[in-house]
């Protein structure tokens, strides 16, 4: 499999020029993937390979604020062993760089070091491995090193105390020297991070999982993280396997596009391999994409 393409989608919300990241690619199961939904429905919109597994993108938000350069999530980095890589279907080689999301930055004209602020929507792996690379000579560092990180602090404790479903996920290598470096910050619940940037609570896929509103002044946006992975997963019940509250999921949905339609938001999904950004759409029974114009 390729890397997901472009590297990198500009456009404005409002105010902010933003940078929709390609920070690899990966091949996860779709049985994983959809959850409880069959797969003669799913494998219709997005056919599996031999392995059971679909594409998927892990993209990333770069957004030029007047604080300085934010960046939602971090994709999977570059710390993981060939093994891993081949379960998890990442591609993410950066062409010269220690990854492809420092790639994806400097094409979209700006520098790791230029960036102040790193959100998380989350701590697993493949949304925060990013946070830290490691050397040459085998020392963990951070990718961001001008930057502070910001998490739900339920999310930190979550990450911090695993059993034996939620373990695979977490690896304390990808925050640890950041929190070892004091730079590591923790929000509760909704909080305006910078003037126009925001979390929202939306728990399900983790107890904790929060997906990031960015207020344009003309234009509102949510980056969803894993709560709509794809924009095959907007109708309210295809909810991901991976998800350990599914029913919290639901209602995190619920909620969520609810909004968006009323309000016409542009929601940023982050897995899509191929859709970076669309509006919700509801023909009386399910929600659907109604692609971007811009």
């Amino acid at each position: 499999m390729t890397a997901p393409t472009p590297l990198v989608q500009t456009r404005r919300i409002g105010r902010y020029t933003v940078h929709a990241l390609q920070a690899g690619g990966q091949m996860l199961d779709g049985g994983a993937m959809f959850g409880v939904v069959p797969k003669p429905l799913w494998e219709k919109r997005i056919p599996a390979d031999a392995r059971n597994r679909i594409p998927m993108g892990m993209r990333c938000l770069l957004i030029e604020h007047e604080v300085g350069l934010v960046l939602i999530d971090t994709g999977a980095g570059n710390k993981e062993t060939q093994k891993f890589l081949d379960i998890y279907g990442i591609e993410n080689d950066g062409a010269g760089q220690r990854t492809m999301l420092e790639a994806a930055i400097i094409a979209a004209g700006h520098r790791p070091d230029d960036v102040s602020l790193v959100i998380n929507t989350h701590l697993h792996f493949d949304h925060a491995g990013g946070n830290t690379a490691v050397e040459a000579d085998g020392r963990v560092v951070s990718a961001f090193p001008n930057a502070r990180f910001v998490v739900q602090a339920g999310e930190e404790h979550y990450a911090l105390h695993t059993n034996e479903r939620t373990a695979a996920s977490y690896f304390p290598r990808n925050w640890e020297p950041i929190r070892a470096l004091g730079r590591f910050e923790l929000v509760e619940g909704v909080t305006e991070i910078v003037p126009g940037i925001s979390t929202r609570p939306t728990p399900g896929h983790t107890p904790h999982h929060q997906s990031i509103m960015i207020d344009g002044g003309s234009e509102m946006a949510c980056f969803l993280g894993d709560l709509i992975p794809t924009h095959i997963h907007m109708p309210l019940p295809w909810i991901m396997g991976y998800d350990v509250e599914p029913l919290r999921t639901l209602e995190s949905k619920r909620a969520l596009l609810s909004a968006a339609l009323a309000e016409k938001w542009l929601l940023i999904f982050e897995h899509d391999a191929s859709v970076a950004w669309g509006y919700a759409g509801h023909d009386g029974k399910n929600y659907f994409l109604v692609p971007d114009a811009v």
